[in-house]
């Protein structure tokens, strides 16, 4: 049988259309050079074309096989020649978990949208990037941080690794051409990448100022979630989700690293891009998914499942069924039920949810919940739809009804999230949000 090596080139070339390889947490294989993936052992004596074998591991060695995560990369120089001389910088508004800045009692929160870089700013990714919430504790591998980015500038010759989480991108506002290590993701809002701790990479704009929302997740890295009596089908299939093809830069110019480690940043100044990965195979690179292709299930008959139907991705934690982090959609999608109030209904929740709109209304928050905007509700704090939303949902004609143009997201968490300094005194918090329930009246009738 033949090999099949998928074929890339470099990453300053540009293309309109990008080819990706499919399935998730496959085993990928993909060269930008003819030859420069050796066949058939992953370190010979003398890699092809010249090249550093150098393997990333995103587990123990000892990984059972089906969890065992590693990636071979064939590279212009090894890594150790893009990770020396880090001196300590400021941190700017990144937060990393544990993190106790806020002085706020635990309440329902929601945020107005971040604003964008005005045009005499210059904004790059890392300028713009900044948290709102953690939870748990990166240093023991759990819980998980919220954050918001704004960018009107690409990251020239600016480069970023995260050694405390892998970073689940949600863009909002234009798409983000996410360059790294092993090629090029270009992410559009609707669209959502990750990529895994250890990676470098750089975000760049594609047709303007960005923004947009970033799970960073400490804990066990995010997967498909079991479908239990679904069966084999439906949620989000493993076919859907793309990785990137081989892509390097060959640069001899000065450069930044930037490195997250600990919740502290360091820098340090590289002579060379550290995006030279040539060639690599294996099964821990950065991928991307259309959240359009989900396949939602729900009910046809009379009430509603709880929202973990919606599950993409989920972290799992040390206990069965209690996710690390889960990353949830309400997506387009049908409602037929039968005498049944439609919207989510009124609850009080174990976990934590931190939640966002990437475009069009959430339906059980039509008035005062916009795209860009945020929520929190932690756990055991009662929350569910305004009034608006439950008058209409109480009285109008039950028909079946199509959602659609819409598509909000929720970070959800077994860890208590902590507002950050930033998130309190610089984001614009709408302190108006609880009124969204006055209008609820007593109804009881004895």
């Amino acid at each position: 049988m033949k090999e099949i090596i998928a074929l890339g080139g470099r990453l300053d070339q540009t293309k309109a259309d990008l080819n990706y390889l499919c399935g998730f947490e496959n085993t990928h294989s993909t060269q930008a050079v003819e030859g420069a993936i050796p066949i058939g052992r992953n370190s010979p004596q003398q890699p092809p074309l010249g090249l550093y074998a150098e393997q990333l591991s995103g587990t123990a060695f000892t990984a059972p096989r089906h969890l065992n995560k590693r990636t071979w990369f064939y590279r212009i120089l090894p890594s150790v020649k893009h990770g020396t001389g880090f001196v300590e910088v400021d941190k700017g508004n990144v937060r990393t978990a544990p993190a106790f800045e806020s002085n706020l009692p635990s309440m329902q929160l929601r945020w107005q949208p971040h604003a964008m870089p005005s045009n005499d700013e210059c904004i790059d990714f890392l300028d713009g990037l900044a948290t709102i919430t953690t939870c748990g504790n990166a240093d023991l591998q759990v819980g998980m941080a919220s954050h918001i980015f704004v960018a009107n500038k690409s990251m020239d010759r600016r480069y970023f690794l995260n050694s405390d989480g892998e970073m689940l991108f949600v863009p909002q506002e234009n798409a983000i051409r996410l360059d790294t290590e092993c090629g090029r993701l270009i992410v559009s809002p609707g669209e959502i990448a990750v990529i895994p701790k250890g990676i470098r990479f750089a975000v760049r704009l594609v047709d303007g100022p960005v923004r947009g929302y970033i799970c960073e997740n400490y804990g066990q890295a995010l997967t498909l979630p079991e479908r239990g009596p679904i069966g084999a089908n439906c949620l989000a299939n493993s076919r859907d989700f793309h990785y990137p093809v081989a892509a390097y830069e060959d640069i001899l110019e000065p450069c930044e690293l930037f490195l997250k480690s600990q919740g502290r940043m360091f820098r340090t100044e590289l002579a060379q891009s550290p995006l030279d990965v040539v060639a690599w195979h294996g099964n821990y690179a950065p991928y991307k998914y259309n959240l359009k292709r989900f396949a939602p299930v729900g009910a046809t008959l009379f009430d509603h499942p709880d929202p973990s139907i919606y599950t993409v991705l989920t972290s799992a934690s040390d206990t069965p069924g209690t996710a690390n982090v889960d990353f949830v959609i309400f997506p387009e999608r049908w409602l037929v039920m039968e005498d049944s109030f439609r919207p989510p209904w009124y609850h009080m929740n174990v976990m934590s949810e931190f939640m966002g709109l990437i475009y069009g209304v959430y339906d059980a928050k039509p008035g005062g919940f916009v795209p860009g905007g945020m929520s929190l509700h932690n756990p055991l704090v009662a929350h569910g739809p305004d009034n608006e939303a439950f008058s209409k949902a109480s009285t109008k004609t039950l028909e079946p009804e199509r959602l659609s143009g819409t598509m909000a997201f929720m970070f959800e968490t077994r860890f208590t999230q902590n507002p950050t300094r930033y998130a309190t005194e610089e984001c614009d918090v709408d302190y108006s949000y609880p009124d969204a329930w006055d209008g609820l009246t007593r109804k009881f009738k004895s």
